[in-house]
């Protein structure tokens, strides 16, 4: 699997329309997790939150998508991210940590509840930046 850049968005509970309009703009394959199916909330009024969302088009266009949890901030005009996923941990890595250098580390590179390892960082210029490197595949 190369890497792949793409743009990652934030909502506040309007992940699962915003990705459904633009998959009628774009076409293409929505696939969508809740905040219920990865345990991510004890609140039960957010089981039905998009964690994590991404539209797969024709032409290589990939958009990904989640809603913001109610405990954080969510600002509009600075609700995305970039985001680098792939299964070369060595290269990610290398990202991650140059990436941070001069800015600052938002949630360290750990393993996430899906498996992946997964971090988030803001660069020295004030970009949020989303890293995902692929875990092994199940046996």
């Amino acid at each position: 699997m190369n890497t792949s850049l793409n743009a990652y968005l934030s909502f506040r509970d309007s992940a699962r329309a915003a990705l459904d309009f633009y998959q009628s703009v774009f076409g293409g394959e929505i696939t969508r997790s809740t905040f219920a199916e990865f345990e991510v909330s004890e609140d039960p009024a957010e089981k039905d939150k998009v964690m994590h969302s991404m539209l797969e088009a024709p032409g290589g266009l990939s958009l990904m998508a989640a809603d913001t949890p109610n405990s954080m901030e969510l600002t509009q005009g600075s609700n995305f991210a970039l985001s680098l996923s792939g299964d070369d941990e060595p290269e990610l890595r290398g990202y991650f940590d140059e990436l941070a250098v001069g800015g600052s580390v938002r949630q360290p590179l750990t393993t996430a509840p899906w498996g992946d390892s997964f971090g988030m960082l803001v660069d020295k210029f004030g970009i949020s930046w989303m890293v995902n490197i692929a875990g092994q595949p199940q046996q």
